[in-house]
Order: structure tokens, then sequence, then C-alpha cells
């Protein structure tokens, strides 16, 4: 079943996620629901709070990278077929040079940006069996993994954007707040006028 996006604007977004265990209710079929919701509206990675879920999960699916013909062999390997979940994940270390990336968010639609981060990340985890994980990535693997543990962190790439470019984007993040963009996916929009 897809779940709708929750918008920019709405607090869930800024909670930090909390902890869950192998007993929380439910949690294969919020998995399951959440790849669906991610692949519908054609993104590579999804976390609990952008469907509303305060909790420290997120999954990626890095696949749609893997065709990008300026990246190397070996990163287009890499890409291809990338798929994990993410649970109660902390990184341990963000290390390298900086570098930009456009990035883009299912919770911010039509609106991409350059954004700095570290290019490697050690990052420990659970994957969806509650096996113990501590793995290396970089690159784009990294971007992305990165972008979704903001989300659990209560983060959002606007975050990491210039005070001068924060305030070129405010009017278009106030009308993805109210409702007032034209997306091909099912949404929540915090400040949207009940019976429009």
């Amino acid at each position: 079943m897809t779940l709708p996006i929750v918008a920019y604007g709405d607090p869930v977004l800024r909670k930090v996620g909390k902890e869950i265990d192998a007993d929380y209710p439910n949690l294969k079929k919020l998995i399951a629901n959440m790849w669906e919701t991610m692949y519908l509206a054609n993104g590579v990675g999804l976390a609990a709070p952008q469907v509303n879920v305060p909790i420290r999960l997120f999954l990626v699916d890095t696949t749609p990278f893997a065709d990008d013909e300026e990246l190397s062999e070996e990163e287009q390997k890499s890409l291809d077929g990338f798929k994990k979940v993410f649970i109660n994940a902390f990184v341990d270390q963000e290390i390298g040079e900086e570098w930009t990336f456009n990035e883009g968010c299912l919770s911010i639609p039509d609106i991409r940006e350059d954004v700095k981060r570290k290019d490697t990340i050690t990052i420990s985890y659970l994957d969806e069996n509650f096996e113990n994980k501590k793995e290396t990535y970089n690159g784009i693997l990294a971007r992305v993994i990165q972008h979704e543990y903001d989300h659990i962190e209560g983060i959002l790439f606007t975050d990491k954007l210039s005070p001068l470019k924060k305030r070129l984007l405010k009017g278009r993040l106030a009308n993805i707040s109210k409702g007032k963009i034209k997306v091909d996916y099912r949404m929540r929009f915090p400040e949207m006028k009940k019976g429009r």
C-alpha cells in the first residue's frame, strides 16, 4: 500500500527518530509499504519520518543511478542493485573531501539544489533481520545514505544551503507546505486549507 509522503513544513520532519526493536508493530508491513511508496514516487531513498513515522528507519535503492553515464564503470556497478534497509542507524564517521551534488527530496518536490557533503561515511545499523552491521561507503552511495540519515536526525537538505539560497527558496517552500504544487504521488501537506 502506498503511503502519503509528508511535505516540507510538517513538524514530523524535524523530529529525531526514536530507536526501535524487533517487536516494533507491523514493521515488515511498514517496510514493504515504504518500498512501494518510494518506487511509485521514483525515489532512491525514503525515511520513516517522510511517511509520518518518527522512528530511526530508512531504505535506499540506488539502482536508478547505475545508468548515469557521467559515473565511472566502477561506480555504476556499486550502485546497481544496491538495496538496503537501515534501522537505528548512526553515522560513526564522515571523512574525505567535501563535494557538491545536486539533491532533491520527495518531501520537497520540484526543488533541487547543490549540497556539499563529505565523500566517505562509516555507518552502524541493523538490517531488516536486526543483524548488526558496520559499513563504509563513498561517492554517490555515501551521499544517498547521508541524505536519508539526515531525515532520521530531523535535518533536511535545504538546511545545508546558504542563507541567501534559503531566502530565495522561502516562497517556494511555503507553497509546498500549502499544497500549491503538482505532484504525481500522494502527499500530505501541513498547511493545506481544509475543504479545497
